[in-house]
């Protein structure tokens, strides 16, 4: 047994422990967001994120990638496109089923000026709700004129009469290939796709893809998937760096080099009615959706 005298008391000998690299990391990460300065883009980009799985982290990515951009500085609308009105809950929006919402302006032609709601999370975020009336659209809407386009219709006369550009607006989908989410692909010029991090993470895929080229090809030409973002990444375990790996060779031009890592705080944002980038802002989990965010912002539209 040492003997007391022995004992190092001297700050630097504890510089490198992990704990003391891991607060040192996540030190140098927020100043390097607090340092960066997002571009805006020059024209609205409309991203869809979709993932025909449950579960992959579609709305809490949805959510907390708006809330970074509204962060540092952009003009973030979120459409909430499923039923379930989880990215309305974490926006802190009333969505009750008396709430008008994106299933009057897509089924009663409700301008979208009279539904969007402001998020009390950033001055520059805002939100278009979803209400339990939204899980009877697809049936509705099966008979309506142009049903493939109501929402691309309504999204495009909002921002036109807008006072102010919105740099980004992200539609979060149901996890399902039916007519809202096909909605959601002809309004948008981007997909966002998030995987995640586990056993099975690319089943489906290859469906979502053929997908995603037939409405290209038959409803919106301009449709692309611009962004694959990488979920509940473990970094103890071997499967988890095999499936990002395996990603990355698969698309390497649109993964992001930014991971998500399973997080405490991320899940418990959502019951506070926020997101994590105001729930905790500096917390790994935030950190990463920052970054992720940074990354989107920098990269620009595709050509």
């Amino acid at each position: 047994m040492k003997h007391p005298d022995d004992i190092p008391t001297d700050a630097s000998s504890f510089d490198d422990t992990p704990l003391a690299r891991e607060l040192s990391e996540i030190s140098r990460r927020r100043q390097a967001i607090d340092a960066d300065k997002f571009p805006l883009p020059d024209a609205t980009r409309v991203f869809t994120v979709a993932n025909q799985k449950g579960g992959v982290g579609k709305t809490t990515t949805t959510v907390n990638l708006a809330a970074a951009l509204a962060r540092n500085g952009a003009r973030v609308l979120v459409i909430d496109l499923d039923p379930q009105g989880n990215a309305s809950t974490a926006l802190g929006i009333e969505h009750r089923s008396e709430t008008v919402s994106v299933y009057d302006v897509i089924i009663n032609d409700e301008p979208m000026a009279e539904v969007v709601q402001k998020s009390p999370e950033f001055d520059a975020l805002y939100c278009i709700p979803a209400t339990i009336h939204l899980a009877g659209a697809e049936i509705e809407l099966v008979s309506l004129v142009a049903r493939e386009q109501r929402l691309r219709t309504a999204l495009d006369a909002f921002l036109a009469g807008s006072d102010e550009p919105f740099h980004y607006v992200f539609i979060d989908c149901p996890p399902s290939l039916g007519l809202l989410t096909i909605n959601a692909f002809v309004a948008a010029q981007e997909v966002l796709i998030p995987i995640q991090c586990e056993y099975y993470a690319l089943e489906g895929l290859s469906q979502l893809l053929t997908n995603i080229r037939l409405i290209e090809r038959h409803l919106n030409p301009k449709l692309s998937v611009s962004t694959i973002l990488l979920t509940m990444y473990d970094s103890r375990t071997n499967l988890a760096n095999q499936v990002v790996d395996d990603v990355r060779e698969h698309f390497p031009a649109e993964v992001l080099t930014t991971v998500i890592p399973r997080s405490v705080r991320i899940s418990e944002a959502p019951s506070y009615g926020q997101s994590v980038i105001s729930f905790d802002a500096y917390s790994p989990g935030s950190l990463s959706y920052l970054e992720a965010a940074a990354e989107i912002a920098h990269r620009g539209a595709p050509a």
